[in-house]
């Protein structure tokens, strides 16, 4: 089995913080800077953090911005739980094009076992363009769970968004499939294959379903 895709060179990504505390300075931002951090490990040139307080309107303009800057990856930390303040996920919602749920799920899976509160959280991932946007929570635990996620898929997923696992091209032979025609077409199956097939598709006892 191969390990994780490797981040694309030069691959860019872009950090933005949500919070009113440490938006005011009132509250040292520290889930930012170890994202920062961690995506750098895993290859990113990464932006930020840049950080917002927990306002919609401010949130959309940040994602659009770091969208616009070019990042291949942008990941929020904040405002994804239950507080009526938390609207990272509702503003993302205004960004994303297509949601990529299984990733959202994995996410919340990966802190559940040690933080039950975990699965409280709402953030979501999606694309925007050729860009993969994710929320992660604010908690320091909950970015390092994170992290560990993305380590394991990002470098696909940016892969996928650039165009790769492209199908075969007309000719070639699918893994483990009969070889095609000159036309693309699979070969059709021989009259004693189609035969032998339906047989034993038939039910028994005359149409009947079988007993229990």
């Amino acid at each position: 089995m191969t390990g994780p895709a490797q981040v694309p060179t030069g691959a860019r990504a872009s950090v933005v913080t949500v919070s009113d505390r440490a938006s005011a300075g009132t509250y040292a931002d520290r889930s930012g800077p170890l994202l920062v951090a961690g995506l750098a490990e895993l290859g990113f040139v990464v932006d930020g953090p840049v950080v917002v307080p927990d306002e919609r309107d401010r949130i959309v303009a940040a994602l659009r911005a770091a969208l616009s800057a070019g990042a291949d990856l942008v990941v929020t930390t904040g405002g994804t739980g239950l507080a009526p303040r938390d609207v990272t996920p509702e503003a993302t919602a205004e960004v994303v094009e297509r949601d990529v749920p299984g990733l959202a799920e994995a996410l919340r899976a990966a802190g559940r076992d040690k933080v039950p509160t975990a699965m409280l959280s709402r953030g979501r991932a999606g694309v925007a363009g050729r860009a993969l946007v994710v929320n992660l929570p604010g908690s320091t635990g909950g970015v390092r769970d994170g992290l560990g996620v993305l380590g394991a898929v990002v470098g696909h997923a940016l892969d996928q968004l650039r165009g790769g696992d492209h199908p075969p091209a007309a000719g070639a032979s699918p893994a483990g499939g009969r070889p095609r025609t000159g036309h693309g077409q699979e070969p059709a199956p021989s009259e004693s294959g189609v035969a032998a097939g339906v047989a034993g598709l038939r039910p028994a006892d005359n149409g009947k379903d079988p007993g229990p």
